[in-house]
């Protein structure tokens, strides 16, 4: 009886989570109501009283939006003004133009990478698949020859590199700082896409285990639906340019003595500031010129905030979950459990979005809700700002790992390059299980070096 008062806060919130996976997967319940729900739920089982369960729903989820909405917002609208100006497109060319099918298969995964950093991973992989119908019905390889390195550079672009939403919301709940979590992204995410993209092509294709199809003449109407050209070296700075601000901030926070530089450094590489640039600079210089063009932007605009609406709900319910396991007590002893085992802050995040991935198949999901459980074990731990970066990664490898039938991606893959299920599971899934493993293993190798 006395375990039961001293751990009330453990059990009610352990309890809380199992019902958080039964609501998700066997009600069906949308993740923001489900979210916000046990959080409630939870709190009240801990032994809170009413009014104080919910000013904690009410704080951890408007603090944690304070941050994360502004930058979703923002993110969503830089990446919108890209798709509509026709600078992923402009990338994808390039790679078209590449003359061996080697070469071309890399880019792809690279392509992925940056056109998934700006734009959401199911918009990106429409937008580009009539260049993947192009480069199979030139060269007469299978879609899937380039298409499977180009979904893995879109994986890992959506849930490794801000501004998407899913690093943004990991680095917020556990206090992590953005610029590391890019640096590290980007180096953990290229070597994860290297292997999970066009080495798993290559060797797939080697061994006649890749299926699908070879695209014919009839489905390349790029010509036809794309927006007026934009050139290369442009597009490339253009996306590449919010997150050299924000890399730039985060150094020169470091090396920068106080004073008007450190200061002036500051505001222009905060997330807030460097996506309000990237996003003014690209409208001005790739805005349309006719009516029709313009027009099209603004559609494009306004359509891209309607799915930001519900990634900034579940976000604020997730950070409400985490606020309760930490005025409740239950983070606390969460964390000493695991680290009374020995399980590292890396190793726990990393498992416990992968758990999450697996039962209800929302990467941002996942993300969202084991940073509200790994954030007491942070904290607990006392990690520095590069190893906070380490562990925003290795959350985001366990949310990315192991696609299956439960996760919207799977279906959209499979429907797109015209494969069954059971295709799928052995190209996509193990692409993305590639995906995590890498992704884990490249972040406990960097854990060496912090």
């Amino acid at each position: 009886m006395e375990f039961v008062v001293e751990y009330r806060a453990l059990i009610a919130t352990l309890a809380g989570i199992c019902a958080l996976l039964v609501l998700l997967l066997r009600a069906r319940l949308h993740a923001f109501a489900a979210l916000l729900l046990v959080a409630i739920l939870s709190a009240l089982a801990a032994g809170m009283a009413p009014k104080l369960a919910f000013d904690t729903v009410q704080k951890g989820m408007g603090g944690t939006l304070g941050f994360i909405a502004p930058v979703i917002g923002l993110g969503a609208l830089f990446g919108a003004i890209l798709e509509a100006s026709g600078a992923v497109q402009a990338l994808a060319r390039r790679v078209s133009e590449m003359a061996s099918v080697g070469k071309q298969r890399w880019a792809m995964g690279g392509l992925g990478v940056i056109a998934a950093t700006p734009v959401f991973f199911d918009v990106a992989l429409i937008i580009l698949m009539p260049f993947i119908a192009a480069l199979s019905s030139r060269t007469g390889r299978l879609t899937l020859v380039f298409g499977l390195p180009l979904c893995a550079g879109l994986a890992v672009g959506h849930a490794f590199i801000p501004p998407t939403p899913g690093p943004i919301a990991i680095a917020e709940l556990i206090g992590a700082d953005l610029g590391w979590v890019i640096l590290f992204g980007g180096l953990t995410g290229l070597i994860s896409v290297a292997i999970a993209g066009p080495l798993l092509s290559w060797a797939l294709e080697r061994h006649e285990m890749l299926p699908g199809h070879v695209a014919v003449r009839s489905e390349l109407n790029e010509e036809r639906s794309d927006p007026p050209r934009v050139s290369f070296g442009i597009a490339a700075a253009l996306i590449a340019l919010p997150l050299i601000l924000i890399l730039f901030g985060t150094l020169g926070q470091l090396v920068l003595s106080a004073g008007f530089l450190k200061d002036a450094v500051a505001v222009v590489g905060h997330p807030f500031s460097a996506l309000l640039i990237a996003s003014g600079l690209t409208y001005i210089v790739l805005v349309p010129r006719s009516d029709t063009g313009r027009n099209r932007m603004k559609e494009t605009i306004t359509r891209a905030f309607e799915p930001t609406g519900v990634v900034i709900l579940v976000t604020g319910a997730g950070g409400a979950f985490k606020q309760v396991l930490v005025d409740t007590g239950a983070g606390a002893q969460l964390a000493e459990g695991i680290l009374s085992f020995g399980l590292s802050p890396i190793l726990a995040g990393f498992a416990l979005a992968l758990l999450v991935r697996l039962a209800q198949g929302s990467a941002t999901v996942a993300m969202i809700t084991a940073a509200g459980l790994a954030a007491p074990i942070v904290a607990a731990a006392g990690l520095s700002a590069p190893e906070l970066g380490l562990v925003t990664i290795a959350i985001a490898a366990g949310a990315s790992g192991f696609s299956h039938v439960n996760d919207s991606g799977f279906w959209l893959v499979g429907r797109l390059f015209e494969i069954n299920e059971a295709e799928t599971l052995r190209t996509w899934t193990i692409s993305t299980g590639l995906i995590a493993v890498t992704g884990l293993i490249s972040v406990l190798f960097l854990s060496l070096l912090v």
